[in-house]
């Protein structure tokens, strides 16, 4: 099994082809983003295809939950994507409503035969251990996006306390996404720093167990974003919204890590 590091086109400036042209300079194998507007269509298709750069497409479900993930999923797919990773239902739905959106959310993913990994993410329907494992365990053929920074911040903890959880979570995992958060928020301001060392060591630690879960599925690769984000998810310094890191260096030092950390799998 080999890792794959992909690059999130949220928080970067510039135009796609800007974008898409630094992320392969920098030597990720493909970008994560939503999808672009119908009049970038094209431009988009042509650069990943210039740059050899893989896609993981990102859809948001809203309003009605289960047409909407339905009619981005079919327009995702036109796009040919490794995978898709969707924000999906809402934490405030009854579970008898949950189960059925991502019944039928299985059924999409079946009629266009590509992986969908829903991310575990604050208001939606898989914000806790807990829930995400009871849908985990009620349909078999669910498939998560693992963010535990979420969970972390939900939890107020590392989920020192959700062992039994964790470990159905990674089974399930197809895709992480390498933010390191903390008990008090989804994101530490740089995880290089020393006094973040705990939260790192914790986090690579479930990462680690993902990855041996797809090398055991046979899986012939894992991917892997590290996606840490723009203020309002970066801590900025008080009455001048200033970032207290670079976003594009976090994230290149995060992908750096990885690379060092597991780069028996590289």
């Amino acid at each position: 099994m080999k890792i794959k590091i992909v690059k999130a086109l949220w928080g970067m400036e510039g135009t796609y082809a800007q974008q898409l042209s630094r992320a392969a300079a920098a030597g990720f194998s493909g970008v994560e983003a939503p999808l672009p507007g119908v009049e970038q269509e094209k431009e988009f298709k042509e650069l990943l295809k210039l740059h050899g750069l893989d896609y993981i497409a990102q859809v948001v479900t809203a309003g009605e939950h289960a047409e909407s993930f339905a009619s981005q999923v079919r327009r995702a797919a036109e796009f040919q994507p490794q995978l898709i990773v969707s924000h999906s239902a809402r934490d405030s739905m009854p579970y008898d409503r949950q189960l059925e959106f991502f019944s039928r959310a299985l059924d999409v993913e079946r009629e266009v035969g590509i992986p969908v990994g829903h991310e575990t993410h604050r208001f939606r329907a898989m914000f806790t251990p807990w829930t995400t494992s009871a849908l985990l365990r009620d349909l078999p053929d669910l498939k998560i996006a693992a963010d535990f920074s979420h969970w972390c911040c939900v939890c107020e903890s590392l989920l020192e306390d959700q062992e039994e959880h964790m470990r159905l979570a990674f089974e399930r995992a197809i895709h992480v996404h390498a933010r390191v958060g903390y008990a008090e928020g989804p994101q530490v301001p740089h995880p290089g720093a020393p006094e973040y060392a705990g939260e790192l060591k914790a986090f690579e630690g479930w990462w680690t167990e993902i990855f041996k879960q797809r090398a055991a599925s046979g899986a012939a690769y894992a991917t892997v974003t590290p996606e840490f984000g723009p203020p309002g998810y970066m801590p900025t310094l008080p009455f001048t919204n200033q970032p207290v890191a670079d976003l594009w260096e976090v994230n290149e030092w995060m992908a750096n890590r990885i690379r060092h950390t597991f780069k028996e799998w590289m």
